[in-house]
């Protein structure tokens, strides 16, 4: 059988199982480029060579810096102490939430965030009589938005960078998603504040489910009662800083994953985290999804499978599609589907389509990866979307169409922005 329809084979497969979660998402990323090894797809030597780019080593540095944020208690102590001082008022303690959640999940895990703050906020929500409905959805939407602002905030600004590198072509920067990340985060951000806010349910907080919130938490490296060291939060502060500063310098002999590793390094050996704590922190699902989608994506590529795709595709829109609809409709394609399944996966299954599309039509493939890798962070518009959305389902009380009613215009907001901004920052040609 030619490679090429082996290949698409496997990728169907796959994406049957993404969608459904028949089998955990990292099973099914490592299986479909264990299956193109038998087969003789891929080379042994290309089978599991995505676990040693220096994108997933970088993912797994920010990991542990982040979890040493949550272990010493910086990442709530800043966001409690935030939340607090915006006093009992609806939108002033909404505009609070919502700021320094994003911040936060720009750097670290937007799960953990979520956990770390959802308990004060529904406390304060009782105290000011305010129903917890209107503060604990704009706290989820925040999260997942925030993500977009760095490489390392969400899994498929990762995915998409880790995609580009695989095809030999040049990648985005650590920061360079800010430049779509940044405007999308403030226009959601006041667009919940004075048009949102009119579509939230008002609840009183519901039964929190106490095991996924101690689970998140510990997912995130906060778990533990533990008293809190302030000295060991500074340091854990000061390596974070310090990482972001050596990452935005671009210095030479300090390559973003040696940086991250480097930070990595530093909080195990201040003991901000122990080194069981330090691999508990790392994500090891997103690791490893996204190590074997990178070899299922190089499979694409040598066999011309990817190119099927895209000329089926491009023969569906016409001999020369606009690549501003183009973009429009994988935008279309990748937020539908981040809706219903992991956006880790959704991004890990388009970005090497995505790829053949643009050379086929010969733009630029970075403007069409980046409005995959955005659209699939847009998880508005369903409790089962993200992490975060889930997290808040029960204490908030709400319903299925609760999030239809407030996802589905951010998410319309969200394909206007980036298709307006993102071809300006990023041009086709």
């Amino acid at each position: 059988m030619d490679p090429a329809i082996i290949t698409l084979c496997v990728l169907a497969v796959a994406a049957f199982l993404f969608v459904t979660e028949l089998i955990p998402l990292a099973v099914t990323a490592m299986a479909a480029c264990t299956a193109l090894g038998i087969l003789g797809v891929l080379p042994s030597k290309q089978v599991y060579a995505g676990l040693s780019n220096s994108t997933v080593v970088l993912f797994g540095g920010m990991f542990v810096i982040g979890a040493a944020m949550f272990k010493t208690g910086l990442a709530e102590a800043i966001g409690v102490a935030v939340v607090k001082k915006a006093g009992t008022n609806e939108i002033p303690l909404m505009a609070a939430i919502m700021l320094v959640t994003i911040v936060l999940s720009s750097l670290s895990s937007n799960t953990g965030t979520v956990a770390c703050l959802m308990p004060v906020i529904v406390g304060i929500c009782q105290a000011a009589k305010i129903p917890a409905s209107k503060e604990l959805m704009p706290l989820a939407i925040a999260a997942n938005v925030g993500g977009t602002i760095t490489m390392i905030g969400t899994p498929p600004n990762v995915i998409v960078t880790g995609a580009l590198a695989a095809a030999g072509l040049p990648t985005f920067g650590f920061f360079e998603f800010a430049k779509i990340g940044v405007p999308l985060s403030i226009i959601i951000l006041l667009y919940t504040l004075f048009v949102g806010r009119h579509f939230l349910p008002e609840k009183s907080a519901g039964q929190m489910d106490e095991e996924a919130v101690k689970a998140a938490k510990e997912e995130a490296g906060a778990g533990g009662d533990a008293p809190k060291s302030k000295t060991k939060m500074w340091i854990s502060g000061l390596i974070l800083i310090g990482v972001v500063l050596a990452m935005a310098l671009g210095l030479k002999n300090l390559p973003l994953h040696t940086a991250a590793v480097t930070g990595a390094i530093l909080c195990v050996i201040t003991g901000c985290l122990k080194e069981k704590e330090a691999y508990a922190g790392i994500d090891w699902v997103t690791i490893f999804l996204f190590a074997g989608m990178l070899s299922v994506a190089t499979a694409m590529d040598k066999t011309g499978a990817g190119k099927l795709i895209a000329d089926t595709v491009v023969g569906m829109m016409g001999a020369n599609p606009n690549p501003y609809v183009l973009t429009t409709v994988l935008f279309l394609i990748s937020n539908i589907l981040t809706q219903f399944m992991s956006n880790t996966a959704s991004a890990a299954l388009l970005a090497p389509i995505g790829i053949s599309i643009a050379q086929s039509i010969g733009v630029d493939p970075k403007p069409v990866l980046m409005a995959l890798g955005i659209a699939a962070s847009c998880a508005f518009a369903t409790p089962m979307a993200t992490p975060p959305n889930t997290l808040v389902l029960g204490p908030g009380g709400f319903s299925f169409n609760d999030y239809v009613k407030v996802g589905v215009p951010m998410c319309v907001l969200s394909l206007v922005v980036s298709v307006i901004i993102i071809p300006i920052m990023w041009p086709f040609h």
